[in-house]
Protein backbone atom coordinates (compact mmCIF):
# COMPACT_ATOMS: atom_id res chain seq x y z
CA UNK A 1 0.00 0.00 0.00
CA UNK A 2 1.41 3.38 -0.95
CA UNK A 3 1.33 6.53 1.17
CA UNK A 4 -1.50 8.21 -0.74
CA UNK A 5 -3.77 5.19 -0.32
CA UNK A 6 -3.06 4.97 3.39
CA UNK A 7 -3.82 8.66 3.89
CA UNK A 8 -7.04 8.32 1.88
CA UNK A 9 -8.15 5.45 4.12
CA UNK A 10 -7.52 7.53 7.24
CA UNK A 11 -9.71 10.39 6.04
CA UNK A 12 -12.35 8.12 4.57
CA UNK A 13 -12.80 6.28 7.86
CA UNK A 14 -12.07 9.35 10.02
CA UNK A 15 -9.70 7.13 12.00
CA UNK A 16 -6.04 6.37 12.49
CA UNK A 17 -6.67 3.36 14.71
CA UNK A 18 -4.55 0.24 14.36
CA UNK A 19 -5.90 -2.90 16.04
CA UNK A 20 -3.25 -5.27 17.35
CA UNK A 21 -4.00 -8.93 16.82
CA UNK A 22 -1.80 -10.17 19.67
CA UNK A 23 -3.89 -13.29 19.89
CA UNK A 24 -2.95 -15.49 22.83
CA UNK A 25 -4.53 -18.95 22.88
CA UNK A 26 -4.64 -18.72 26.70
CA UNK A 27 -6.66 -15.48 26.68
CA UNK A 28 -9.29 -15.99 24.03
CA UNK A 29 -12.81 -16.93 25.21
CA UNK A 30 -13.07 -20.57 26.26
CA UNK A 31 -15.96 -21.41 23.92
CA UNK A 32 -13.67 -20.79 20.91
CA UNK A 33 -11.41 -23.68 21.92
CA UNK A 34 -14.01 -25.98 20.40
CA UNK A 35 -13.28 -24.50 16.95
CA UNK A 36 -10.95 -26.27 14.54
CA UNK A 37 -8.76 -23.16 14.48
CA UNK A 38 -9.48 -21.13 17.65
CA UNK A 39 -6.98 -18.39 16.83
CA UNK A 40 -8.45 -17.70 13.42
CA UNK A 41 -12.01 -17.97 14.75
CA UNK A 42 -11.19 -15.26 17.28
CA UNK A 43 -9.37 -13.04 14.76
CA UNK A 44 -12.14 -13.34 12.19
CA UNK A 45 -14.74 -12.06 14.64
CA UNK A 46 -12.47 -9.25 15.85
CA UNK A 47 -11.84 -8.16 12.26
CA UNK A 48 -15.53 -8.25 11.40
CA UNK A 49 -16.28 -6.15 14.49
CA UNK A 50 -13.57 -3.52 14.03
CA UNK A 51 -13.04 -3.20 10.28
CA UNK A 52 -15.22 -0.10 9.96
CA UNK A 53 -13.27 1.77 12.64
CA UNK A 54 -9.62 1.00 11.97
CA UNK A 55 -7.22 1.51 9.08
CA UNK A 56 -4.60 -1.06 10.06
CA UNK A 57 -4.07 -4.40 11.77
CA UNK A 58 -0.80 -5.18 13.52
CA UNK A 59 -0.14 -8.91 13.81
CA UNK A 60 2.41 -9.74 16.50
CA UNK A 61 4.24 -12.66 14.92
CA UNK A 62 5.40 -14.16 18.24
CA UNK A 63 1.88 -15.18 19.21
CA UNK A 64 1.65 -17.29 16.05
CA UNK A 65 5.12 -18.73 15.59
CA UNK A 66 5.10 -19.91 19.21
CA UNK A 67 2.42 -22.43 18.17
CA UNK A 68 4.51 -23.94 15.39
CA UNK A 69 3.03 -24.93 12.05
CA UNK A 70 -0.59 -24.51 13.15
CA UNK A 71 0.19 -21.00 14.35
CA UNK A 72 1.60 -20.06 10.95
CA UNK A 73 -1.52 -21.50 9.35
CA UNK A 74 -3.71 -19.31 11.59
CA UNK A 75 -1.55 -16.32 10.67
CA UNK A 76 -1.89 -16.94 6.93
CA UNK A 77 -5.67 -17.36 7.18
CA UNK A 78 -5.94 -14.19 9.25
CA UNK A 79 -3.88 -12.22 6.76
CA UNK A 80 -5.94 -13.52 3.83
CA UNK A 81 -9.15 -12.49 5.63
CA UNK A 82 -8.10 -8.86 6.03
CA UNK A 83 -9.29 -6.77 3.03
CA UNK A 84 -6.58 -5.32 0.79
CA UNK A 85 -7.84 -1.83 1.62
CA UNK A 86 -6.59 -2.18 5.20
CA UNK A 87 -2.92 -1.67 6.03
CA UNK A 88 -1.22 -4.77 7.49
CA UNK A 89 1.77 -4.76 9.81
CA UNK A 90 3.96 -7.76 10.56
CA UNK A 91 5.16 -6.95 14.06
CA UNK A 92 8.18 -9.19 13.72
CA UNK A 93 11.01 -6.87 14.84
CA UNK A 94 13.45 -8.44 12.40
CA UNK A 95 16.89 -7.11 11.52
CA UNK A 96 20.03 -9.07 10.67
CA UNK A 97 22.96 -9.03 8.24
CA UNK A 98 22.01 -8.21 4.68
CA UNK A 99 21.49 -11.65 3.17
CA UNK A 100 19.38 -12.76 6.14
CA UNK A 101 17.30 -9.59 6.05
CA UNK A 102 16.73 -10.20 2.34
CA UNK A 103 15.14 -13.54 3.22
CA UNK A 104 13.05 -11.99 5.99
CA UNK A 105 11.85 -9.41 3.47
CA UNK A 106 10.98 -12.14 0.98
CA UNK A 107 9.08 -14.08 3.64
CA UNK A 108 6.92 -11.21 4.83
CA UNK A 109 6.57 -9.13 1.66
CA UNK A 110 6.47 -11.78 -1.08
CA UNK A 111 5.23 -14.98 0.52
CA UNK A 112 2.82 -13.42 3.02
CA UNK A 113 2.24 -10.06 1.31
CA UNK A 114 2.24 -7.87 4.41
CA UNK A 115 2.26 -4.14 3.71
CA UNK A 116 4.90 -3.47 6.35
CA UNK A 117 7.21 -4.97 8.92
CA UNK A 118 8.76 -3.71 12.15
CA UNK A 119 12.57 -3.74 12.00
CA UNK A 120 15.24 -3.23 14.67
CA UNK A 121 17.91 -0.70 13.61
CA UNK A 122 20.70 -1.83 15.93
CA UNK A 123 22.74 -3.57 13.21
CA UNK A 124 22.66 -0.55 10.91
CA UNK A 125 21.86 0.30 7.32
CA UNK A 126 22.76 -3.00 5.64
CA UNK A 127 20.33 -4.83 7.92
CA UNK A 128 17.46 -2.49 6.96
CA UNK A 129 18.07 -1.76 3.27
CA UNK A 130 16.85 -5.14 1.91
CA UNK A 131 13.36 -4.37 3.23
CA UNK A 132 13.35 -1.04 1.39
CA UNK A 133 13.81 -2.58 -2.06
CA UNK A 134 10.10 -3.48 -2.30
CA UNK A 135 7.88 -0.77 -3.85
CA UNK A 136 4.83 0.21 -1.77
CA UNK A 137 6.10 -1.83 1.18
CA UNK A 138 7.09 -0.19 4.44
CA UNK A 139 9.78 -0.53 7.08
CA UNK A 140 8.60 0.52 10.53
CA UNK A 141 11.83 1.19 12.37
CA UNK A 142 12.01 0.87 16.15
CA UNK A 143 12.92 4.30 17.47
CA UNK A 144 11.42 4.86 20.93
CA UNK A 145 9.40 1.92 22.17
CA UNK A 146 6.67 1.94 24.82
CA UNK A 147 8.14 -0.63 27.23
CA UNK A 148 9.87 0.30 30.49
CA UNK A 149 13.19 -1.07 29.23
CA UNK A 150 13.25 1.49 26.41
CA UNK A 151 15.19 3.73 28.78
CA UNK A 152 18.05 1.24 29.04
CA UNK A 153 19.50 2.06 25.62
CA UNK A 154 17.14 4.20 23.54
CA UNK A 155 17.36 7.10 25.98
CA UNK A 156 21.10 6.96 26.56
CA UNK A 157 22.82 10.28 25.87
CA UNK A 158 25.41 9.98 23.10
CA UNK A 159 28.02 12.40 21.81
CA UNK A 160 30.28 11.77 18.82
CA UNK A 161 32.82 14.52 19.52
CA UNK A 162 33.50 17.34 21.92
CA UNK A 163 31.76 19.78 19.55
CA UNK A 164 28.56 17.74 19.25
CA UNK A 165 25.58 18.39 21.47
CA UNK A 166 24.48 15.39 23.47
CA UNK A 167 21.36 13.66 22.18
CA UNK A 168 19.41 10.53 22.93
CA UNK A 169 20.32 7.41 21.01
CA UNK A 170 16.80 7.24 19.54
CA UNK A 171 17.37 10.74 18.09
CA UNK A 172 20.46 9.44 16.30
CA UNK A 173 18.37 6.60 14.90
CA UNK A 174 15.79 9.06 13.58
CA UNK A 175 18.39 11.33 12.01
CA UNK A 176 20.65 8.73 10.41
CA UNK A 177 17.93 6.39 9.16
CA UNK A 178 16.36 9.13 7.04
CA UNK A 179 19.35 8.69 4.74
CA UNK A 180 18.23 5.10 4.08
CA UNK A 181 14.62 5.63 2.99
CA UNK A 182 12.06 8.35 2.43
CA UNK A 183 8.73 9.16 4.02
CA UNK A 184 6.92 6.97 1.48
CA UNK A 185 8.54 3.78 2.77
CA UNK A 186 9.84 4.45 6.25
CA UNK A 187 7.80 4.79 9.43
CA UNK A 188 8.93 4.87 13.05
CA UNK A 189 7.72 3.18 16.22
CA UNK A 190 7.25 5.82 18.92
CA UNK A 191 5.57 4.68 22.13
CA UNK A 192 2.52 6.49 23.50
CA UNK A 193 4.14 6.29 26.93
CA UNK A 194 6.56 9.11 25.93
CA UNK A 195 4.15 11.98 25.08
CA UNK A 196 6.59 14.61 26.33
CA UNK A 197 8.98 13.69 23.50
CA UNK A 198 6.55 13.77 20.58
CA UNK A 199 7.18 17.43 19.73
CA UNK A 200 10.92 16.85 19.61
CA UNK A 201 10.40 13.74 17.46
CA UNK A 202 8.19 15.68 15.04
CA UNK A 203 10.96 18.25 14.63
CA UNK A 204 13.29 15.47 13.51
CA UNK A 205 10.79 13.56 11.32
CA UNK A 206 8.07 16.06 10.40
CA UNK A 207 6.58 14.11 7.48
CA UNK A 208 7.03 10.43 8.37
CA UNK A 209 4.27 8.24 9.73
CA UNK A 210 4.60 7.12 13.35
CA UNK A 211 3.27 3.79 14.61
CA UNK A 212 2.29 4.46 18.21
CA UNK A 213 1.95 1.46 20.53
CA UNK A 214 1.22 1.75 24.22
CA UNK A 215 -2.19 3.36 23.93
CA UNK A 216 -5.00 1.82 25.96
CA UNK A 217 -3.81 -0.96 28.26
CA UNK A 218 -0.41 0.72 28.72
CA UNK A 219 -1.97 4.07 29.55
CA UNK A 220 -1.02 6.36 26.68
CA UNK A 221 -3.12 9.52 26.30
CA UNK A 222 -4.77 9.81 22.87
CA UNK A 223 -5.43 13.53 23.01
CA UNK A 224 -1.89 14.41 24.07
CA UNK A 225 -0.15 12.20 21.55
CA UNK A 226 -2.49 13.30 18.74
CA UNK A 227 -1.89 16.97 19.45
CA UNK A 228 1.87 16.58 19.56
CA UNK A 229 2.32 13.87 16.94
CA UNK A 230 -0.11 14.66 14.14
CA UNK A 231 1.16 16.27 10.93
CA UNK A 232 -0.56 17.61 7.80
CA UNK A 233 -1.32 14.06 6.58
CA UNK A 234 -2.29 12.82 10.06
CA UNK A 235 0.95 10.82 10.11
CA UNK A 236 -0.14 8.56 12.96
CA UNK A 237 -1.20 4.95 13.35
CA UNK A 238 -2.20 4.53 17.00
CA UNK A 239 -2.26 0.90 18.06
CA UNK A 240 -4.44 -0.71 20.68
CA UNK A 241 -4.21 -4.46 21.25
CA UNK A 242 -5.26 -5.79 24.64
CA UNK A 243 -7.54 -2.85 25.32
CA UNK A 244 -9.72 -3.89 22.39
CA UNK A 245 -9.38 -7.60 21.73
CA UNK A 246 -9.44 -8.70 25.39
CA UNK A 247 -11.97 -6.18 26.68
CA UNK A 248 -14.32 -9.12 27.25
CA UNK A 249 -13.52 -12.79 27.83
CA UNK A 250 -17.12 -13.87 27.23
CA UNK A 251 -19.15 -14.66 24.13
CA UNK A 252 -19.77 -10.95 23.60
CA UNK A 253 -16.04 -10.25 23.06
CA UNK A 254 -16.56 -9.10 19.44
CA UNK A 255 -19.41 -6.76 20.33
CA UNK A 256 -17.37 -5.21 23.14
CA UNK A 257 -14.36 -4.84 20.82
CA UNK A 258 -16.62 -3.10 18.30
CA UNK A 259 -17.97 -0.68 20.90
CA UNK A 260 -14.49 0.27 22.10
CA UNK A 261 -12.98 0.67 18.63
CA UNK A 262 -15.96 2.78 17.56
CA UNK A 263 -15.46 5.02 20.58
CA UNK A 264 -11.78 5.46 19.79
CA UNK A 265 -12.54 6.27 16.14
CA UNK A 266 -15.13 8.85 17.18
CA UNK A 267 -12.54 10.56 19.36
CA UNK A 268 -9.98 10.41 16.55
CA UNK A 269 -12.44 12.08 14.19
CA UNK A 270 -12.43 15.09 16.50
CA UNK A 271 -8.63 15.35 16.42
CA UNK A 272 -8.63 15.00 12.62
CA UNK A 273 -10.93 18.02 12.51
CA UNK A 274 -13.68 16.16 10.68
Amino acid sequence: MNRATLIAQIYQKHSYLCVGLDTDIQKIPKHLHQEKDPIFAFNRQIIDATIDYCVAYKINIAFYESLGARGWESLEKTLAYIPNSVFTIADAKRGDIGNTSSLYAKAFFENMNFDSITVAPYMGQDSVSPFLTYPDKWVILLALTSNEGSRDFQMLKVQESAQDVEEFLFEKVLKISQLWGGEDQLMYVVGATHPQLFEKIRQLVPNHFLLVPGYGAQGGDLQALSKAGMNQDCGLLVNSSRGIIYASADKDFAQVAQKISKGIAEEMKIYLGQ
